[in-house]
């Protein structure tokens, strides 16, 4: 949980996830930081991102990841 440790830190922190498209097997990087700031480092296409709703007033599973 890096944002936590830069939290705790005071320091900024920024993460990177390096991936493949599951879809055309082009590599794609998108970097978050502390801020959530974000940067998708891609050639071509930019990646469609998603943010699901969730309300969590009704949400009976113990996690948001058990309902997807």
């Amino acid at each position: 949980m890096p944002f936590v440790q830069g939290y705790l830190r005071n320091e900024p922190v920024t993460v990177t996830f390096r991936t493949a498209c599951t879809h055309c097997a082009r590599s794609l990087e998108i970097e978050v930081d502390s801020t959530l700031a974000y940067q998708v480092n891609v050639d071509g296409t930019p990646p469609l991102v998603f943010v699901p709703l969730v309300n969590f007033a009704t949400l009976k599973a113990r996690s948001i990841i058990d309902d997807f």
